[in-house]
């Protein structure tokens, strides 16, 4: 999957949520995926018209009522629910699900399953701040889903990060739909 649109998915907080609960069958309208999701209803109907925004959900022509819209997955969005699906599998507690719904955690994973340095990773998220990418290393480190590793042979001592433990089961989740 392209990370660019694995951004644009993750900047709205409950979009991999929804897409994840679609595929796993939970009805198309908006009641039953608002009450699934367990999120309020001003940041879910945000992450849910995101969605039709990127074209990876639609609202159902001739189902549902005006006021009670049923939602479907598009051609482009049932990829990527069957991505969101592997990824919330793949973190291993349901404490730890709520690290998924911050802005950059599923980005970085991504591209970091091997060794990479600040500035590598920076170039491969070009949208992310210093400070964003900062604050997200220290909350993945947190979790024990990034490890840090400085080299001090280097001079000037080099650190570089790479995904480990559930992040790394997450980078693998988003890599087998690419």
């Amino acid at each position: 999957m392209d990370i660019n649109l694995i951004v644009k998915i993750t900047t709205r907080a409950w979009s991999l949520r929804i897409l994840a609960l679609l595929d796993q069958g939970v009805p198309g309208r908006q009641a039953a995926l608002l009450q699934a999701t367990k999120a309020g209803r001003t940041a879910f109907a945000q992450s849910l018209h995101h969605l039709i925004d990127l074209g990876l959900l639609e609202r159902n022509p001739g189902h549902g009522h005006p006021l009670r819209p049923e939602y479907r997955l598009t051609p482009n969005g049932i990829e990527a629910a069957a991505m969101a699906h592997r990824v919330l599998c793949a973190v291993p507690n349901e404490q730890d699900a709520p690290l998924l719904r911050r802005a950059w955690t599923l980005p970085v994973l991504t591209v970091s399953p091997e060794p990479r340095s600040f500035t590598q990773i920076k170039t491969a998220l070009p949208a992310i701040t210093d400070r964003a990418l900062s604050q997200t290393f220290k909350q993945l480190q947190g979790h024990g889903w990034l490890m840090r590793h400085v080299d001090t042979a280097a001079h000037p001592p080099r650190a570089t990060y790479h995904a480990v433990n559930a992040g790394l089961r997450i980078n693998k989740a988003v890599l087998l739909s690419a």
